[in-house]
């Protein structure tokens, strides 16, 4: 029995990210917000690499910087790095176990952190208050379900 080609999650699951991102927020849940955007981007890009790669991260980076109002190309920028880090180690990380692949992630989203802060001190934006360095432990301990969330999906039978 062969699993059936959902196509349609990865604009969908991509698009729930991007508008996740825009949802507003209370301020003291501000800070925690996971980079919903990176996490869904990075479980296509170790478990469908031939549908996700370079070129899409750079363009919904586009799209991100857009939508957020941010400076254009930061976003792009972050996630281009990202899939390059990933794309590198993608062999490794996929058999990996979850916790292994959780902490993995959480380290990315870390230097993503580093990234964002690097962008902010070279264009002389105010930087980061300490307590937007938990949102990448908020994003660790939130690839799990999202991973067997998008698992399930993507690789659902037919009946």
């Amino acid at each position: 029995m062969s699993r059936a080609r959902n196509g349609w999650v990865l604009p969908v699951s991509l698009l729930l990210a991007l508008l996740l991102g825009l949802v507003p927020l209370p301020d003291v849940l501000q800070p925690l917000r996971p980079y919903w955007l990176a996490l869904v981007l990075a479980y296509w890009l170790l478990e469908a690499p031939d549908r996700a790669g370079l070129g899409l991260s750079f363009a919904l980076g586009v799209a991100a910087d857009l939508a957020f109002g941010g400076l254009l190309g930061e976003q792009a920028l972050r996630l281009v790095v990202m899939a390059f880090i990933l794309d590198r180690f993608r062999a490794r990380m996929r058999f990996f176990p979850l916790s292994q692949q959780a902490l993995a992630i959480g380290l990315l989203l870390l230097n993503d952190r580093v990234i964002t802060a690097a962008i902010h001190l070279v264009t002389g934006a105010p930087q980061l208050p300490w307590s937007y360095w938990l949102a990448p432990l908020v994003g660790m301990i939130l690839w799990a379900p999202l991973h067997f969330v998008l698992d399930a999906l993507r690789l659902r039978r037919r009946d």
